[in-house]
């Protein structure tokens, strides 16, 4: 990836208010990779004082959006699948994806969310759909 197109990138999710009203901060971006933080507010908690699955999984797909679009096309999410495994209250987790298979129309990314001692909290594959080519010269 070029470092215009990574600074592209970057500017993206700096206008995504969705992810930053959700407290999230775009970390490492690399080809075929991406790492997005979530820093844990009152707002991001479910009534049990723990990071709401909704929250998780917008977290878990961000992520592997920013991932699977490192090639420069245009995706949607396709599906997703989450298991939570632990939670956490407090502190910033970390959700860290990989792009494990890329396709014509189709690609299937892994994502794993992390807390700030590197315990897994979730896990999952996501697919996405491919709508359209990069314009050329881009990437």
């Amino acid at each position: 990836m070029t470092a215009e197109f990574e600074q592209k990138m970057r500017a993206r999710f700096h206008e995504n208010a969705f992810s930053l009203h959700n407290h999230m901060r775009l970390g490492r971006i690399d080809d075929d990779q991406a790492e997005i933080f979530l820093d844990i507010h009152p707002d991001t908690l479910n009534t049990y004082g723990m990071v709401h699955g909704g929250a998780l999984y917008t977290l878990a797909d961000n992520t592997g959006g920013y991932a699977i679009h490192t090639d420069g096309r245009t995706y949607v999410t396709q599906s997703g699948t989450l298991s939570f495994l632990e939670n956490r209250s407090s502190g910033t987790i970390r959700a860290s994806a990989r792009v494990r298979r890329r396709g014509k129309k189709t690609a299937l990314v892994d994502v794993d969310i992390f807390d700030e001692a590197g315990v897994l909290l979730a896990t999952g594959p996501f697919t996405y759909f491919c709508l359209k080519e990069p314009p050329k010269g881009e990437h």
